[in-house]
């Protein structure tokens, strides 16, 4: 049994804490310790207000390995909330309060940019394992028939200080696959590779997707995949900057690297993929690691939750309310 804790107080509007942790006093004998922390909630919107009993968040929720946790659905949930006459927070019953936790599709834009080496070994060797590969994991991704909260672009890098674009983000499979298919081995005219530039400009389109929602008042994240043959023989930019570059990337922005055969450097990829460093042993392996890779990110895509609730406290008093949220059948104690 897993479980997360949001502690709010709502009418001063301040955060007691992401999670039911020793320091949040006012709560600390309401619940065993070894409750606490399995499952770790981020605040990403909220709480908005409306005095005296309506209140929405917007929030994610990870494991204790912040591995993302996704597809819960509304009975995962239990609601709790302190009134002033509660030395804890009890349960509230649906039939006491209406409340609703929906699925990012209704208010969040997940976009992943897939980046693709087609340096001069995957061109010469692995090309059309490579396009498998890429295919199958769009199609993980991306369904058949669009929705306008799901989308990827695709980009390749070689030795260049270019990331090139092979197809701008959309959401449409059939734009993806064709973009994809259409690569052959002259499309590129330098065989080296420049993988920290790509990190370096990976990170800077995802932050400028990111920066185009905020403007549209969309919530939004993004996945970036990155495979690689190799490692960085361009030397174009020292590799701290390109660490730093994903150390310094917000929350939002999922990084996961993908390594095949025996010239990649996997510490480099295990610094740069934050969120996750797949490897496979050969070519040959490609589709089924990037289908694993797939199913991370479509869970990290489904770990956003929107939070609606109208308590049945009405004085617009300093409450406390408690999210429980539980992975499978068993919900509650």
């Amino acid at each position: 049994m897993k479980q997360l804790i949001l502690i709010f107080g709502l009418l001063s509007l301040v955060v007691l804490g992401n999670s039911c942790k020793d320091d949040d006093a006012e709560f600390s004998d309401c619940w065993k310790a070894p409750n606490k922390t399995q499952l770790k909630l981020t605040l990403l919107e909220g709480p908005t207000i409306s005095l005296p009993s309506k209140m929405s968040i917007f929030f994610k929720v990870t494991d204790a390995n912040n591995n993302p946790v996704g597809y819960l659905k509304e009975e995962n949930f239990v609601i709790y909330e302190k009134g002033i006459n509660d030395s804890c927070p009890r349960v509230i019953s649906s039939f006491e309060a209406k409340r609703k936790i929906s699925s990012r599709e209704q208010v969040f834009n997940h976009t992943t940019l897939l980046v693709l080496d087609l340096s001069g070994s995957v061109l010469q060797q692995s090309l059309q394992q490579v396009k498998d590969a890429a295919n199958a994991f769009v199609e993980q991704i991306v369904p058949p028939l669009p929705d306008p909260s799901i989308s990827m672009g695709v980009y390749w890098f070689d030795g260049e200080d270019v990331l090139h674009e092979l197809e701008p983000v959309t959401n449409s499979l059939v734009d993806l696959k064709n973009a994809i298919n259409g690569v052959t081995q002259d499309i590129s005219n330098d065989n080296s590779t420049d993988l920290y530039g790509a990190v370096i400009k990976a990170d800077a389109k995802a932050d400028s997707l990111l920066a185009l929602y905020q403007a549209a008042d969309v919530t939004s994240a993004t996945s970036v995949v990155l495979f690689t043959d190799g490692e960085d023989r361009a030397n174009r930019y020292p590799k701290q900057t390109a660490y730093d570059a994903v150390a310094n990337s917000p929350k939002e922005i999922s990084w996961f690297t993908l390594g095949v055969g025996n010239e990649i450097n996997v510490p480099d990829l295990q610094k740069i993929g934050r969120n996750g460093f797949f490897q496979a042993a050969s070519v040959s392996q490609l589709t089924d690691v990037f289908k694993q890779i797939a199913d991370v990110v479509n869970n990290e895509a489904n770990s956003y939750y929107f939070f609606e609730y109208c308590s049945p406290i009405r004085n617009g008093s300093n409450n406390g309310l408690v999210i429980e949220a539980y992975e499978g059948n068993e919900v509650g104690f």
